[in-house]
């Protein structure tokens, strides 16, 4: 696994670039941060759907520092669903992201005080041809009429889950045909849908983690 991770691509997306903060509900973000993380796994044949729980079938390191942690956790404790698995993965995985991405040079930590007590972390970003790349990706996948290439099409299936179509600069009529797109991509690619587990489904541990990362999203917005 090399270049930027799906995780950090999320953040990078979900961060206003001169203010540092995110742009949509911090906690629809870490359930999409901890669901990228396992989707990341899952396409590198690291993980796998069994027994109605998410069981680690190749214990390799990636080379990925975060995706490794996860990986090492999730065969280290008892098994669990993908649905427990994106709730017990998001504390804290924002922070560990952001250190990482700080510590490469893409964003940098700004630290500020407000009321004189209270200290607050802004993270602008200090290298835009990072975030270029993934919005040119994305860009791409959007108007080609094609399907991406794998990872960006789990990207643009994240995008859709969490409805970050603001994030991309798209709103109204725009924002409702990128997100008809982004959810063709998903389809195309075998990661959203109804999911059946027979052989004939590609790689169903990633449906199963976006269904998960869905109804987790809706319950915490408070929808039905």
């Amino acid at each position: 696994m090399t270049g930027v991770a799906l995780a950090e691509e999320l953040l990078l997306l979900a961060y206003d670039d001169e203010t540092g903060k995110a742009t949509m509900p911090r906690i629809s973000l870490d359930l999409g941060m901890a669901a990228a993380v396992l989707v990341e796994l899952a396409l590198a044949g690291r993980l796998a759907y069994a027994d109605g729980n998410l069981a680690v079938i190749d214990p390799a390191p990636t080379g990925e520092p975060i995706a490794d942690a996860v990986l090492a956790k999730i065969a280290a404790e008892t098994p669990h669903t993908p649905s427990s698995w994106v709730q017990r993965l998001r504390h804290g995985l924002r922070d560990r992201i952001l250190t990482d991405l700080c510590g490469r040079g893409v964003v940098r930590d700004v630290e500020e005080t407000e009321l004189d007590f209270i200290h607050v972390h802004r993270y602008p970003v200090a290298d835009p041809s990072v975030e270029a790349d993934i919005r040119q990706r994305l860009a791409d996948a959007l108007t080609s009429g094609q399907l991406p290439d794998e990872r960006t099409a789990a990207l643009a299936t994240l995008v859709a889950v969490l409805r970050m179509e603001p994030a991309l600069g798209l709103t109204g009529p725009a924002a409702e045909d990128a997100g008809r797109r982004l959810e063709e991509i998903a389809a195309g690619a075998g990661f959203s849908g109804s999911v059946s587990l027979d052989d004939s489904v590609v790689r169903p541990s990633i449906s199963l983690v976006i269904a998960a990362l869905g109804q987790a999203v809706d319950a915490a917005l408070g929808k039905r």
